[in-house]
């Protein structure tokens, strides 16, 4: 007999998102077991019973998906799943807090397609703001990018300390070298854009950051990036559609929309979701899974 495929998704707030489980049932697992308000040291035992409990062609059917808002503690769920398996007793994981991995790698990866095409530039050449920078699509994608080679900030509209202790937190967790800053009037975005190559904006939705007027002096800019598609967009004269186009307002940038990130980051959670069902081996997916998903699919 066939065995039904089962994801197992843990969510450490109280609900959790209608998205990843549209996401899960579009990719045919048969079975889904939402589980809310799951804590870091539950996730152990949790684990544990998802592994004991299926023979080892049923453990080939069985997921886990770790989502939240959190992206470090998505991290440290992770890891506390991967600690909890027994060999030949493990399942593939999948971490997408907020869906901020699979977004940040389609926004990244956007990018570096435009810089290659049009400017013919690597990720590793440029300077990078992160609009919204403290938010888990902010930090995924500051991660992601300097990574890659990036010089990037992690910009925060309110307070300095917030965007440099996220910075020193993910340096810590990824081996990265993120900085932080602070940018709330345009006279400060202004200071902060006049040698970046590219904007990337996850700030909240329909909140709209960088003008038109801050845009006209950013000399180096070279592609922005937006993943808000609520109006307004988060950077003024960019359309939801936008792939590559002309930036209205800016010295010869290219702007990157809303949902032309958004096709891309389905793409990639489809994908990664079809990985958990027909790998013969356990894998471990997160942001750097998810990056590598996105350059090919660009």
């Amino acid at each position: 007999m066939i065995k039904r495929s089962i994801l197992h998704m843990f969510d450490p707030m109280p609900n959790n998102s209608p998205f990843d489980i549209n996401m899960a049932l579009d990719q045919n697992f048969d079975i889904l077991m939402p589980y809310s308000n799951v804590k870091l040291d539950s996730v152990h035992a949790l684990t544990q019973d998802t592994i004991f409990s299926r023979s080892p062609a049923g453990i080939k059917r069985t997921g886990i998906f770790i989502g939240g808002r959190d992206i470090g503690l998505a991290m440290d769920m992770m890891n506390s799943a991967k600690q909890a398996m027994v060999p030949p007793f493990e399942v593939s994981v999948l971490a997408d807090p907020s869906g901020a991995f699979t977004t940040a790698a389609a926004l990244v990866a956007s990018v570096e397609k435009e810089l290659k095409e049009k400017h013919n530039k690597k990720l590793k050449d440029c300077k990078a703001a992160v609009f919204g920078g403290t938010g888990p699509v902010g930090i995924a994608t500051g991660v992601i990018a300097s990574l890659a080679g990036t010089d990037t900030q992690l910009v925060d509209h309110i307070s300095y300390d917030a965007a440099n202790d996220a910075a020193k937190e993910y340096n810590r967790r990824c081996k990265c070298t993120l900085s932080g800053a602070l940018a709330g009037s345009d006279e400060e975005k202004i200071a902060l854009l006049e040698d970046v190559d590219i904007i990337f904006c996850a700030a909240k939705a329909s909140i709209q950051v960088i003008s038109t007027e801050v845009l006209g002096q950013a000399k180096q800019l070279k592609v922005a990036g937006d993943v808000n598609a609520v109006p307004p967009s988060g950077i003024e004269g960019i359309a939801t559609k936008d792939s590559g186009t002309p930036l209205k307002g800016s010295k010869g940038a290219l702007g990157i929309g809303a949902l032309a990130v958004g096709n891309i980051k389905y793409k990639v959670q489809h994908k990664l979701l079809k990985r958990i069902l027909e790998t013969d081996k356990p894998v471990y997916l997160d942001f750097r899974e998810a990056f590598i998903e996105a350059q090919q699919l660009v």
